[in-house]
């Protein structure tokens, strides 16, 4: 089984790392961060300039990258992992769909009522478009 675990510098993004490390050990688990260049700082592109951001971006993946695969190395586990660029939810889908994942583990932030229902959340956007199961961890 492929395993696609969304992994962002949130707690439950990486309780949903340990989710998928501690249920899933024998299978291929494949680590993605997305970097969605729209969330930037305001004027951020303006003074760096798009390859400086897209600098920043990659330096940062590379942190939580090296990160997960220390806390996958603790567990006896391997891990690939995978730097996308875009939107996070179309992202995540895509990247499943295109790549043969079986399962999408991905963090929640657990909003809930009123603010659920007006921001939404990546996780749900996910759950709702992925053709795959989704697990979502909190």
């Amino acid at each position: 089984m492929v395993l696609l675990v969304a992994l962002d510098e949130s707690e439950p993004g990486w309780a949903a790392l340990e989710y998928a490390l501690e249920e899933h050990a024998d299978d291929e688990i494949v680590v993605v961060h997305v970097a969605d260049p729209n969330r930037s700082g305001y004027g951020e592109f303006a003074h760096l300039g798009a390859e400086a951001m897209r600098e920043r971006m990659r330096e940062a993946a590379s942190g939580l990258f090296d990160a997960a695969r220390t806390r996958a190395t603790d567990r006896g586990c391997e891990i690939t992992t995978e730097l996308l660029i875009g939107q996070p939810a179309p992202a995540i889908v895509e990247y499943a769909l295109d790549h043969d994942v079986d399962r999408i583990v991905v963090g929640s932030h657990g909003r809930s009522g009123f603010s659920r229902v007006l921001l939404g959340s990546v996780a749900e956007r996910i759950a709702r478009r992925a053709s795959v199961p989704v697990t979502i961890v909190r």
